[in-house]
């Protein structure tokens, strides 16, 4: 569909005196966790139904938001020894405004088939940290497209910012602000020590070739889980006096399922990385208004006839023992790393451990959980979300649990599979056996 291109700027932050922030053109440099992060701008949609403020309220929300978060309206740069930091200088956000000539009704839902490239920000040969672009629907409906340097900050960081943004538009005061203290965070041992092999988990020393050899042949979808589902889930994973978290008993059912229509032979070994949120885990706790990157991952294994012939509960204890060594110790032996790391040339060659766009990840799978992030408060003043729309999954083997839009308590879930393993996985999805 044709939409209108009403405006393309860039939008600074707006001046408060009585706000302390960072002084102009702060060199921040980028922590170990940023740098493990993707490097890569993040795409996501959100869609509003009418009525919704004007643009012009919209966009001084935002302006007001970024003297909060002045990390966004920077620029990528070096320090004098050649390492990546973010320069606090407000260069600004690209903010992009379109008028979409239909009703956002006609639209909805939106599937992964749709094309809504057209409604997103450009992700390639990017300046900007932060691109909002404001697609304004014939009803007044909105769908804000954006896009996020991952090096700046973790998908908690950035659900905290949209919050804001959605409050100071609304005219709320602001009842906790962003903690921005990166090196408070990431402070090392004396002296440092790693006790993990943090070179080859977290890193690997130089880029993967990119063959898109199964680009072609992967489908995205999506599923609505209902919360009576989630609560049948968890009754069958959930037994005696051990009780799973709605993720675990989750990614139990998919793991077992995926494995399930993939026919995996019965000796071979899945694993799965499974994002793990430091702010709760680090001893003394880390703020939750923490923004940055804050995020390791855990590596649950498991044989391909134990996923298939074992129950939930099974799967799920693998999990959460995983998850549990990901700890305090393990966090703090990742920042000693990066400390050792300092001024040595492999620093530079580091690449993080992440899937290449285009590969299969069969046998394993990546889960990102975004179930704890608030999107039923992000209300611009007209209700939350109607949709949510997470990044393309160009990688097989990739899902995405997000809250659902549709109802409270029910999950979605967004995930790329083979072509010929997607008919079978439909099949058995919501089987609880």
């Amino acid at each position: 569909m044709a939409i209108g291109l009403i405006n393309n700027t860039i939008l600074k932050a707006s001046p408060v005196s009585d706000i302390d922030c960072p002084a102009s053109n702060t060199l921040v440099p980028l922590t170990i966790f940023d740098k493990a992060a993707f490097d890569l701008h993040v795409a996501v949609l959100y869609a509003f139904r009418p009525p919704m403020p004007s643009n012009e309220v919209m966009k001084d929300g935002l302006a007001k938001a970024l003297v909060h978060y002045p990390h966004l309206a920077g620029r990528f740069t070096t320090d004098e020894h050649g390492r990546p930091c973010i320069i606090l200088n407000n260069a600004g956000v690209r903010v992009i405004e379109t008028y979409v000539p239909t009703a956002l009704a006609e639209q909805l839902p939106f599937t992964p088939s749709s094309e809504m490239s057209h409604l997103l920000p450009p992700l390639e040969g990017v300046e900007p940290l932060l691109q909002i672009q404001l697609n304004r629907y014939a009803c007044g409906g909105l769908v804000i497209g954006q896009t996020a340097h991952h090096h700046v900050c973790d998908g908690q960081s950035m659900s905290s910012f949209f919050i804001s943004w959605a409050k100071l538009v609304r005219g709320l005061n602001l009842e906790s602000l962003p903690y921005h203290d990166r090196a408070a965070v990431s402070v090392p041992r004396n002296p440092p020590r790693t006790e993990f092999d943090h070179r080859s988990i977290e890193f690997r020393k130089s880029a993967a070739s990119n063959n898109n050899e199964f680009l072609s042949s992967i489908v995205n979808l999506t599923l609505h889980l209902s919360p009576g589902f989630i609560t049948k889930l968890k009754q069958k994973v959930s037994q005696g006096n051990q009780r799973y978290s709605t993720f675990e008993c989750l990614l139990s059912h998919m793991w077992k399922k995926i494995t399930q229509a993939r026919g995996l032979p019965p000796e071979e070994l899945s694993q799965v990385r499974v994002a793990v949120n430091g702010r709760a885990r680090m001893k003394p706790q880390v703020p939750m208004e923490y923004f940055g990157n804050l995020v390791l991952w855990a590596y649950p294994k498991l044989k391909a006839k134990e996923l298939l012939n074992e129950s939930h509960a099974y799967i799920a204890k693998a999990i959460h023992d995983a998850v549990a060594r990901v700890d305090n110790q393990y966090f703090q032996s990742f920042i000693d790393f990066g400390e050792l790391s300092k001024g040595e040339e492999e620093e530079k060659e580091l690449v993080a451990t992440a899937p290449e766009v285009g590969n299969a990840l069969c046998p394993n799978l990546e889960v990102d959980s975004w179930l704890r992030f608030q999107f039923h408060d992000l209300d611009f003043g007209g209700g939350g979300p109607c949709a949510f729309i997470p990044p393309d999954l160009p990688v097989e083997g990739l899902l995405i649990f997000v809250p659902s839009c549709k109802e409270k308590g029910g999950v979605d879930v967004f995930l790329a599979l083979l072509h010929h393993h997607v008919q079978y996985f439909k099949e058995i999805c919501y089987s609880l056996d």
